[in-house]
């Protein structure tokens, strides 16, 4: 049943008026929403939820619309992540969590790939960048754990209705060009807090011929833009996507009106797709970026490709499609941590695992990883092209070591050559 909004609304409106049982809502009005599902996992979960909730002799709301995912400190390293990973477990048995999705992968990656995303849901997420699941057309953002203990207790929380900055891209990215080119491309021009208090919405041909998981990197890095969430219209792509994983047509009945209304109110940023070159960020911020020809003299000796903005089965198929019969550079140590044990196991069955493997490349375990911190972080003084979304200073090993952040094909390319390369000089 599609609902008719005599006033035209952003997708952001739209989400949070159904969200607050509104026919409508206006920018900068406070309103209460209802919570569709809240994500949490082992770092941002239980350690923090359990006692405050204790104290307060208190109950999860609804334990069937709370998703707990063990992947910041697995597998356990050492006895505090091991503590920390047994608090999660115990706590998932006592608070009888019906999803629990432990060690198979990154939350915002697991999240939608079990189906726990839909178009029309309002969202909130335990991390930071949470706002991927505004690619299937969801408000879904971060927030902090006494946040998530009051969403916890009354399943709501409020919300200042942002205004929206759209971000229209026309035209097609050339080969070896991807939706982390696009991210870094933006941030670099707006900076960290470009999108500081609103919502970011990502539209226009470019954006529509994306897949689901570039549509998804976009979403996820809109939190390095300083947005609250990353939008993307629910659309024939989306839905093709979600009845692929097998979520019911049911669920997905009237999903076509989550949309921006033509003469709605937001402010608009226009690109060309198609005259974008890869880009790279330098350390130690996002916004440090510029074209990848401007780097072509920095030596990396670790290529990392991991986390949920740069390891989806598409990421590694796109290092995969570079990397194909070749060797990475002497003294280049590649890494490759893929987002979900799914998309491994599928990357596996399609060759691209073995493509990566006969290149030189270390397979680690489906978690967060280096990215959060933890697990294979880097020596002192490396100097990494990685495929995170942050590379801020000592966040993946000690202050010494250097962070380029590009896209899977940009760090593929550059493990080959030995120094910071254009993929398009290898797909050519």
């Amino acid at each position: 049943m599609s609902t008719t909004h005599s006033i035209s609304q952003t997708l952001a409106q739209k989400l949070i008026a159904k969200a607050a049982g509104r026919s409508h809502v206006t920018v900068g009005e406070v309103v209460t929403c209802n919570v569709d599902l809240a994500m949490f996992h082992d770092s941002s979960g239980p350690r923090r939820l359990k006692p405050m909730l204790d104290e307060l002799g208190a109950h999860i709301w609804d334990t069937d619309k709370v998703v707990l995912v063990l992947d910041h400190y697995v597998p356990a390293q050492d006895a505090d992540a091991q503590q920390i990973v047994q608090i999660a477990r115990d706590t998932a048995k006592q608070w009888k969590l019906k999803h629990v999705i432990d060690s198979e992968g990154i939350c915002h990656v697991v999240l939608p790939e079990r189906g726990h995303l839909k178009p029309g849901m309002f969202c909130v997420g335990g991390d930071s960048h949470s706002p991927t699941g505004g690619a299937f057309g969801c408000y879904m953002f971060g927030i902090g754990a006494t946040e998530m203990l009051g969403v916890c207790v009354t399943g709501q929380i409020w919300v200042q209705v942002p205004r929206t900055l759209r971000m229209q891209w026309s035209g097609r990215l050339q080969a070896g060009v991807s939706a982390k080119d696009m991210m870094l491309h933006m941030i670099g021009r707006f900076g960290m807090n470009g999108g500081q208090y609103q919502a970011v919405e990502f539209a226009g041909s470019a954006v529509q011929n994306l897949s689901m998981a570039e549509r998804m990197t976009l979403s996820n890095m809109s939190a390095e833009m300083g947005a609250q969430v990353g939008l993307i219209a629910a659309d024939e792509t989306t839905l093709q996507h979600l009845r692929a994983i097998g979520v019911a047509p049911e669920k997905l009945m009237g999903a076509e009106q989550w949309f921006t209304d033509e003469d709605a109110e937001y402010e608009q940023q226009n690109f060309d797709a198609s005259s974008l070159s890869p880009q790279v960020a330098a350390p130690h911020s996002p916004a440090n970026t510029r074209d990848v020809a401007e780097f072509a003299d920095v030596k990396p000796n670790i290529a990392y490709i991991g986390a949920c903005t740069g390891a989806k089965l598409e990421d590694l198929r796109a290092a995969a499609s570079v990397l194909k019969g070749q060797r990475v550079a002497a003294g280049v140590q590649l890494m490759v941590a893929p987002a979900s044990a799914r998309e491994q196991a599928q990357a596996t069955q399609e060759g691209v695992m073995q493509i990566l493997q006969d290149a030189g490349a270390t397979v680690l375990p489906n978690s967060c990883g280096a990215c959060a911190g933890y697990g294979a972080t880097f020596p002192e003084g490396s100097t990494v092209i990685s495929s995170t979304a942050r590379n801020f200073k000592a966040r993946m090993g000690p202050a010494s070591v250097n962070v380029y952040l590009a896209s899977p094909y940009t760090v593929a390319a550059s493990a080959l050559s030995g120094r910071i390369s254009d993929a398009r000089e290898f797909l050519a």
